[in-house]
């Protein structure tokens, strides 16, 4: 599929605050993807065009036709590099088995970048239309869920299992789309103490358990 925007168009004091960019030596094609995402994320995958992607990088049209060669090529890079990305910055972890380290930071990381998050329920719900789309959305899902259930099992007298993993993520997953659209930081640093509490209570409860 390929961008059928071509038209000219005025151009505008955003456009000029754009164009007056420069991508960075090195960086062509993470620049190039991190202005899809923030298309996407500010205006929707069917605003998703090499024109759109190009103005927001403050880059020529034909550069993200070279590096992409299609739009479908564009979409599933640029989830692949979300997936990438949101692993690595991902707090689900922190690796100390302590309760208080828990999604610490995570109203933060959605303050720091809105869009690549927001950009994450986009293609959540396009995968629902494009199976071809799936695999990489469930990779990204199942990456969070692993590593939302190891910090678990640390804190846990015993692992955490598939259902209490599901059950925690799916908490966290949605505090973080109703900071995205609804909510404030001390929402969702509040239920994140809510969710802490409950945890130390079922460590206890299983340490009990296993006396």
């Amino acid at each position: 599929m390929t961008d059928t925007s071509d038209t000219a168009r005025p151009t505008t004091s955003r456009s000029r605050e754009r164009a007056g960019r420069r991508v960075g030596y090195g960086e062509g094609r993470a620049a190039l993807l991190r202005a899809a995402v923030r298309v996407v994320a500010r205006r929707g995958l069917r605003h998703l065009t090499y024109r759109a992607v190009a103005e927001e990088a403050g880059v020529t049209h034909g550069l993200v036709v070279h590096h992409f060669g299609s739009r479908d090529a564009l979409i599933e890079e640029a989830l692949a590099y979300a997936v990438r990305t949101s692993v690595s910055t991902s707090l689900l972890e922190s690796g100390s088995g302590r309760v208080e380290d828990f999604a610490a930071g995570l109203s933060e990381l959605v303050e720091a970048d809105p869009d690549l998050q927001a950009f994450q329920y986009e293609l959540l719900l396009e995968a629902r239309r494009r199976p071809e789309l799936r695999e990489q959305v469930r990779a990204l899902y199942d990456d969070y869920r692993a590593a939302t259930e190891r910090e678990l099992s640390r804190i846990l007298p015993a692992d955490a299992g598939p259902g209490l993993t599901r059950l925690v993520f799916s908490a966290l997953d949605g505090l973080v789309l109703y900071q995205l659209t609804l909510g404030e930081r001390g929402d969702t640093d509040a239920a994140v103490g809510e969710l802490r509490e409950l945890l130390r209570g079922l460590a206890g409860e299983r340490g009990a358990r296993q006396e």
